[in-house]
């Protein structure tokens, strides 16, 4: 099949994958009055209270699934406003880009093709979800490309953030060198994640959605016809697998790529991996550091 809008069958997947586990009829629940709740709420809160998104919680009209919970505890029973999507098809809305905060050319992507979805809406009361222009994807300290810094005050100063609700963050790496702990830097509060590799203890259930890692160079759209012109099973290749990549000699991650020299034959099976990683690999580095670094550059 022909490769059509990648970025698009994905993306906007998976930020309708969360509303569609209760169901039609959970969705409609909230009704009319909801919605009204909603846009009577945006037009009685001044600029210094739409900063505030405790007062959406606690001084505001109080609308399903605003009691409080945060962060592991949340579902979509207590962490979604259903009443936001009381109307079909549902809609996202993508936050004002500020031009004064860099974004990386993966993030661009992502919102481009969310622009293009036929779910896209420039109204926010017409949104049942909400999609950030701050890049998330990439929450590494170290990086030079993506990383934004500063983000609870960014998000804080967001008028529709409101605590993270009926938001839908997307991020592909978190943590830092050695340890590469599942840390964004900011608290998402109720929002959902879509993340990749994500950890089985800390994903939600029912909430938040896996995603796989894509490439800076993936494609935003499909490009020429593939180039398959048979269906021949099994296929006949030169090798049956393979990977090069780097491996930490400290750190989370270290156990897995340090073992693959085990399955390396260097005929159909060909696994090298490179210890030059991070700023003191050299004081780290095990007995295979110079072997594995020698095949990996040839």
């Amino acid at each position: 099949m022909k490769a059509k809008k990648r970025y698009l069958l994905l993306l906007v997947s998976v930020a309708f994958l969360a509303l569609c586990v209760l169901g039609v009829n959970r969705l409609k629940k909230g009704g009319s009055e909801g919605a009204e709740n909603w846009k009577r709420r945006r037009k009685r809160l001044s600029d210094d209270q739409y900063k505030d998104p405790r007062w959406l919680r606690e001084g505001g009209v109080e609308r399903p699934g605003s009691g409080g919970v945060r962060g592991s505890a949340c579902r979509l029973e207590t962490c979604f406003d259903f009443s936001r999507c009381s109307s079909y098809p549902y809609k996202h809305y993508i936050h004002p880009v500020d031009d004064k905060v860099k974004m990386s050319e993966n993030y661009k992507k992502v919102l481009d093709i969310l622009r293009t979805s036929p779910f896209h809406t420039d109204d926010p009361d017409e949104a049942c979800l909400f999609i950030l222009s701050l890049d998330t994807l990439d929450r590494d300290k170290l990086s030079d490309v993506g990383f934004v810094g500063n983000m609870p005050s960014r998000l804080a100063n967001l008028p529709l953030w409101n605590g993270g609700m009926n938001h839908l963050v997307f991020n592909l790496y978190s943590g830092t060198y050695p340890d590469y702990t599942e840390d964004l830097g900011f608290d998402i509060g109720q929002a959902m994640l879509a993340k990749a590799s994500i950890a089985h203890e800390n994903y939600r259930d029912g909430f938040d959605v896996s995603i796989p890692l894509f490439h800076s160079v993936h494609p935003e759209r499909g490009g020429m016809p593939g180039k398959v012109i048979s269906d021949r099973f099994p296929v006949i290749h030169r090798y049956f697998l393979a990977f090069k990549g780097k491996r930490y000699v400290y750190g989370i991650g270290s156990d897995t790529r340090n073992s693959l020299h085990h399955l390396h034959n260097g005929q159909d099976i060909v696994l090298v991996t490179t210890c030059k990683h991070g700023k003191n690999w050299k004081e780290l580095k095990d007995d295979r550091c110079d072997r594995d670094n020698q095949e990996y550059d040839r």
